[in-house]
């Protein structure tokens, strides 16, 4: 069977955490102890509701982020972000930067992937001035993390593009490389 077939009977329905769990749990399962994978459950208080699919972006963070003027004006670290947005690619991080004109306010907005921008390029600008928002693709922010030019001990939401389905019909968990 193909994806594209399967998914033509199918609605689409949002994700849940158990479907993050799972994937931890497949990925991990053959490399770790039985102590390390019970450390690697999240709760399901670490996660906020998912978009039911009937929100905009910019809708579902006003939703999920009530108090963000109240967290952008205390917000004052550099190296870091408030929210980080992990999409599957570079094109899709630009859509979700374009929709969310109405939630971020007079915010500043990081891109974090690496189409046309060089890792060194990043991470001088997030040295030098303060960002809100971060958003970018798993690797380049891995990247970043690895290279401690990005902190993550202010970052108070991740939000996962988790039901974006891309020219293949890949979510980002369908992605190898993710």
């Amino acid at each position: 069977k193909k994806i594209s077939d399967v998914l033509q009977k199918s609605a689409p329905k949002p994700g849940v955490p158990a479907d993050l769990q799972n994937l931890l749990s497949q990925h991990f399962g053959e490399n770790r102890s039985v102590i390390e994978i019970e450390e690697l459950k999240l709760s399901d208080s670490c996660f906020l509701p998912a978009n039911d699919l009937t929100h905009s972006f910019s809708s579902y963070l006003k939703e999920i982020c009530p108090k963000w003027a109240k967290l952008r004006r205390n917000h004052k670290e550099k190296k870091s972000v408030v929210m980080l947005v992990l999409c599957s690619s570079a094109l899709r991080s630009l859509e979700l930067i374009k929709s969310m004109t109405a939630f971020k306010g007079d915010c500043r907005v990081i891109k974090l992937f690496a189409k046309h921008i060089k890792i060194k390029e990043q991470m001088n600008m997030l040295e030098k001035g303060m960002f809100h928002i971060g958003v970018g693709t798993p690797g380049r922010v891995k990247a970043l993390v690895e290279q401690d030019a990005l902190c993550l001990n202010s970052t108070k939401y991740m939000i996962l593009d988790w039901n974006w389905r891309d020219q293949k019909l890949r979510r980002m968990m369908d992605i190898p490389e993710v």
